[in-house]
């Protein structure tokens, strides 16, 4: 766990290789982090994100960082909470897990992570932050080439329950 950080913080100012984008399926922008993002980024972000014909739920694809001191953003579809019996867990998991695959495959040695699915789309934090966590862990586990993931948390609520799950682990 000791390449993994926590920091509560702004993700658009996170001055590493990639910040991952909690998007929409259509990739183009829109509110929270995704709209925080797009806007940080510039109308370059939106141009490149058309040309990639969207992202299915679960799935992970990759644009440069334009105006964003990050030089790549990794966009992934996080599950709307349908009450957990739509494969949700998985599908999160897979967010973390696809995001994690194409920073091995760009050589990014540092990445950051929004919490992805816990706003609008209602993921229950808690167990949103424990897949993030165990996915994590678990990838680092087998990848050496990625040297830090960033849990960056806007609000103090998701800060302190990954706090926690990161003391108890």
């Amino acid at each position: 766990m000791d390449r993994i950080k926590l920091i509560q913080g702004d993700i658009t100012r996170q001055e590493v290789t990639a910040i991952v984008n909690a998007a929409n399926t259509t990739l183009l922008g829109g509110g929270g982090v995704d709209g925080a993002i797009h806007r940080a980024a510039g109308p370059q972000l939106l141009e490149a994100c058309r040309k990639l014909n969207g992202c299915p739920t679960g799935e992970a694809k990759i644009t440069p960082g334009f105006r964003l001191p990050a030089r790549y953003v990794i966009h992934t579809v996080g599950p709307v909470w349908q009450g957990g019996t739509h494969n949700e867990d998985q599908l999160l998991a897979s967010c973390y897990r696809n995001s994690l695959h194409l920073a091995v495959e760009y050589d990014i040695p540092d990445i950051a992570f929004p919490n992805i699915s816990t706003g609008v789309y209602g993921f229950p934090k808690e167990d949103a932050a424990q897949i993030a966590l165990e996915e994590v862990a678990a990838f680092l586990d087998k990848h050496e080439n990625i040297q830090e993931v960033i849990f960056v948390t806007f609000d103090r609520e998701n800060y302190e329950i990954y706090r926690k799950l990161l003391k108890n682990s």
